[in-house]
């Protein structure tokens, strides 16, 4: 059942706007980043307005006001994704996050860490984001990387997970969606592999969690992190949530204020997690805008924003199979797939394709998608991408889909 939430537009400003060539904006690029709703927008500007101030250092109204919004904004967000407050830990970004668990476990000083001989897995789907810091953690330890692999159709190849996943596997990060097959990983059965060795598991949840319904304990994995911009929430805050006992092992990877409980001129301890992992004067105005951007997600319902998004997916791979020349990288059907749509069009580069694309207004990420393992293996310079969420509507895939046969058309393409 498809779920209409074309009058959701009007809530984000930049929609207003006209782009090249005086056209409207078809933004399907929301796998890099997503628009902000007024209410966001809105929320992050009041805080400068009205409370700003450093959260947990003064004891002034303005600092008491400021350390309630954030800390209110951290359990809005541990709440969208079935955690526990102090499981909640804010960072600049997804990426900033993955980094802070690799940094934490390479510490010889924390309770849980990777030595020597330890392997670490992970996908051959991974952004390089949620691969690169476990390149380095085993570079830096010792330790082996291995991967599983892909199907010629985008799946995940689960056929030899018992001869990747083995006793001397201690940690398996994984996407939970591909941000360029758009495929949908099964996360409880590769988490069941992992808990069979005691290893622990990390999912990257940014294309997944701005898309529908997450809960960490049905997931059943230690880690997990999102972006907020990629949630309709501002720039520069991620999220990192961790299962408390494990937060509590770790050492944190960055030092200063805020995190501490006793500091001497020879030493220092921290305070609990989910602080000792906010070293420094937080993102504070952007978690109250992530928070707004909570509230806005769950006014929708993410099971509708996932019934839309389906509905976009679907009419996407219809039309594109429909032409001539143009092949969809990834699953076909809809089983276990998010939207996200990569394709190519024959004798025509990726970069080409979105610059024409651009000239009617309609805007699509090319390129490798920071995955060049992935484009590697599917010997691919690239591809073109594009991706939903809420504000995207029929029209846009139709305008699309118009506009890939304009493509063709400028290159000459007769395939």
């Amino acid at each position: 059942m498809s779920v209409d939430l074309s009058k959701l537009k009007k809530d984000f400003p930049i929609f207003e706007r006209k782009v090249r060539g005086g056209n409207s904006l078809v933004y399907l690029d929301s796998g890099a980043t997503s628009q902000k709703p007024n209410s966001v927008i809105e929320a992050e500007s009041n805080f400068y307005r009205t409370v700003n101030a450093a959260v947990h250092r003064g004891a002034h109204l303005l600092a008491e006001e400021a350390s309630q919004a954030y800390e209110s904004a951290r359990a809005n967000v541990a709440s969208f994704i079935g955690a526990k407050d102090n499981e909640i830990v804010f960072t600049k970004s997804a990426t900033e996050s993955l980094n802070v668990i690799a940094y934490a476990l390479g510490n010889p000083n924390s309770r849980i860490n990777i030595k020597s001989g330890d392997h670490i897995v992970v996908t051959e789907m991974e952004h390089h984001a949620n691969l690169i810091p476990w390149q380095q953690l085993a570079k830096r330890t010792g330790a082996v990387l291995s991967w599983l692999s892909f199907t010629q159709d985008g799946r995940i190849d689960l056929s030899n997970i018992d001869q990747i996943i083995t006793s001397k596997t201690k940690l398996v990060a994984i996407t939970h969606q591909s941000n360029v097959f758009g495929t949908i990983l099964p996360v409880e059965q590769i988490s069941k592999a992992a808990r069979a060795v005691g290893a622990l598991v990390v999912l990257d949840a940014c294309q997944s969690a701005p898309h529908f319904p997450i809960d960490v304990k049905t997931l059943d994995v230690d880690f997990l992190v999102f972006s907020g911009h990629k949630a309709l929430g501002p720039t520069g805050i991620g999220v990192l949530w961790g299962k408390y006992d494990l937060l509590e092992k770790l050492e944190p990877a960055i030092y200063g204020g805020s995190m501490v409980d006793s500091v001497t001129m020879e030493s220092a301890t921290w305070i609990s997690a989910p602080r000792k992992f906010e070293a420094g004067v937080p993102n504070m105005a952007q978690a109250v805008g992530l928070s707004a951007a909570v509230d806005y997600l769950n006014n929708v319902g993410m099971d509708n924003v996932a019934k839309h998004e389906h509905e976009l997916t679907k009419n996407l791979l219809a039309g594109l199979a429909s032409i001539s020349g143009v092949d969809v990288i990834g699953p076909l059907d809809l089983k276990d797939r998010g939207g996200v749509v990569s394709f190519t069009v024959d004798g025509v580069h990726p970069h080409d394709v979105g610059q024409v694309l651009d000239q009617y207004g309609i805007a699509v990420r090319t390129g490798h998608h920071c995955a060049w393992p992935l484009m590697r293996k599917l010997n691919l310079v690239g591809t073109t991408r594009a991706s939903f969420h809420i504000y995207n509507n029929i029209d846009d895939i139709n305008q699309l889909i118009s506009g890939i046969e304009k493509v063709k058309s400028y290159f000459k393409v007769t395939k």
